[in-house]
C-alpha cells in the first residue's frame, strides 16, 4: 500500500517515511538537473534569491523529452542522482525536503538527509512515458536556455516513487543487499 504525500513536505511527513515505503506524490515537484544545480548552488553561495522556494520542496532529477501535441510533457524518467551529490547538502541546508532520481547517493548526501530531515526517493528508470502521465502541468520557471535541463514547475497527481534513503539513516539499497546476503 502506498503512502500519500502532498507537497510542500512538512518535517513531520518526512519523519513518518521509512526506506522501502511506496509513495504517491501530489502537488508540485521542481525539475532540475546538473546545469541547473550548478546555477542554484552559485546563487546560494552568493546570497542571491533562488527562482523558487526550496522550503518543503521536492526536486525531480529529470530532463523530459519534448511534449507531443496534446501532451503536457514528453517522456519524464529520472536521471542518475549521483551527479547532483556535490550540490545536494547545500540545497538541503536551505530547506529542500526531498529529491527524486535513480541510483545510490553519497555518504555526504545521506548524512545531510539525516541532519536536515529530508528524504531521497527513486522513480522507476525506463518508465518515463508512464511517469509523464502523472504530470498534469509543466511550466519552465528558470534557465529556459538550458532546454531539457531548465528549472520547471511540475504539477503532479499520484506520482509513484519509493523511499530509498530516509531521515533516520535507512537505505533501501543496503537493506536489499543485506537480505540477499542472508538468503545466500
Amino acid at each position: 500500500m502506498a503512502v500519500t504525500i502532498t507537497t510542500p513536505l512538512s518535517e513531520e511527513a518526512v519523519k513518518a517515511l521509512r526506506a522501502g515505503d511506496h509513495v504517491r506524490i501530489s502537488g508540485v515537484l521542481y525539475q532540475a538537473r546538473d546545469a541547473a544545480h550548478r546555477r542554484l548552488a552559485a546563487l546560494v553561495e552568493n546570497g542571491e534569491p533562488l527562482p523558487f522556494d526550496l522550503r518543503g520542496a521536492i526536486i525531480y532529477y529529470v530532463g523530459p523529452s519534448p511534449a507531443r501535441p496534446g501532451q503536457v510533457i514528453g517522456s519524464a524518467g529520472p536521471t542518475t542522482s549521483g551527479r547532483m551529490d556535490a550540490y545536494t547538502p547545500q540545497l538541503l541546508a536551505c530547506g529542500l525536503r526531498g529529491m527524486i532520481g535513480k541510483g545510490a547517493r553519497s555518504q555526504a548526501v545521506k548524512d545531510a538527509l539525516r541532519e536536515h530531515t529530508a528524504v531521497y526517493l527513486a522513480a522507476t528508470g525506463g518508465a518515463g512515458a508512464l511517469l509523464a502521465t502523472h504530470v498534469v502541468a509543466h511550466e519552465v520557471i528558470a534557465y529556459a536556455e538550458l532546454g531539457a535541463e531548465a528549472v520547471a514547475r511540475l504539477q503532479v497527481s499520484e506520482f509513484p516513487a519509493v523511499v530509498v534513503n530516509d531521515c533516520h539513516g535507512g537505505d533501501l539499497y543496503e537493506q536489499g543487499r543485506a537480505r540477499y546476503e542472508c538468503a545466500r
